[in-house]
């Protein structure tokens, strides 16, 4: 047995299912332009990942589908399958959302222009390159779900039921798969050196262009003219519950030998399995 194939820990075979599911955004509650928080940096913030996804969880897709048939393993196989229809749904949903924030005055423009860029840069990549940007990815997202599955606070912060609906069963579904993309990589030979470094590139260059795109679509803001405001919304944003605090555990991730279940998430995947798909689960109605 390799060292690469020794990282491969798959977890159970049904806790990556998909789940058919639609939202209503501005129904019977209209959406308010300040959605999150009542707050102008935040809101644009979220709305920035929010057009981001779509595409993003496209490109997640396509590297983890690209090496399917070279996993032998059947559980992988499995996770593999359950990966990429949740990433669809989440895709979808993400659109039906955007749409919504389109029709209340923000504007897609800067968050497509650079995800244009992303798809070029993709051809150029090494083989594998996808794959370990998608692994990367995938270890923040499942941070920032596990940070919203277990801050009450956080939670409040999305004012709009419905966007708070979306957001609760993205993390959920966020934890569910957080290994698979990890565990391709690292059955088909993935690096370590690479795996990491994949990381640090993301800290230098994705993190700054989220940053950027979320300033640019502030600042088109009626509200977004005010330098003072707009530096006060920043602050309270990444001191908030959200990101305070998230930095090391986002560098976990550059530890030798991590591996993504590392991180015990089951009792909280238990939690709001129960609450958000139970017998009397929040979001049951929602299902398709």
């Amino acid at each position: 047995m390799t060292a690469n194939q020794e990282q491969v820990r798959t977890a159970p075979i049904d806790r990556v299912k998909p789940r058919r599911i639609k939202f209503e955004f501005g129904e019977p509650t209209p959406m308010v332009r300040h959605f999150a928080n009542n707050d102008l940096v935040f809101s644009h913030l979220i709305a920035t990942l929010s057009m981001s996804f779509p595409v993003g969880e496209e490109l997640f897709i396509r590297s983890v589908r690209r090496y399917s048939d070279q996993i032998a393993d059947p559980v992988l196989r499995q996770q593999i399958r359950g990966f990429i229809g949740q990433e669809m749904s989440h895709g979808q949903e993400h659109r039906r959302l955007n749409d919504k924030l389109v029709e209340i005055g923000y504007s897609t423009r800067t968050v497509d222009t650079i995800l244009k860029g992303v798809e070029r840069l993709e051809g150029w990549l090494p083989k594998r390159g996808p794959l370990a940007m998608t692994a990367a990815a995938e270890h923040f997202t499942a941070v920032l779900a596990e940070r919203i599955l277990s801050s009450q606070e956080v939670q409040d912060m999305a004012h709009d039921p419905e966007v708070k609906n979306l957001l609760m069963w993205h993390a959920l579904e966020e934890v569910e798969h957080k290994a698979v993309a990890f565990d391709v990589y690292k059955a088909v030979g993935g690096r370590e050196w690479s795996r990491i470094m994949t990381m640090v590139t993301m800290f230098g260059v994705a993190f700054p262009l989220i940053a950027a795109a979320t300033l640019v679509s502030v600042v088109q803001d009626p509200k977004g003219r005010n330098p003072v405001r707009i530096a006060r919304g920043t602050v309270a944003t990444l001191r908030g519950p959200l990101f305070k605090g998230m930095t090391p555990l986002l560098l976990r991730y550059m530890k030798p030998g991590f591996h993504p279940s590392d991180i015990d998430n089951e009792a909280l995947l238990e939690y709001w399995r129960a609450e958000l798909f139970g017998t009397e689960g929040t979001l049951v109605d929602h299902l398709t």
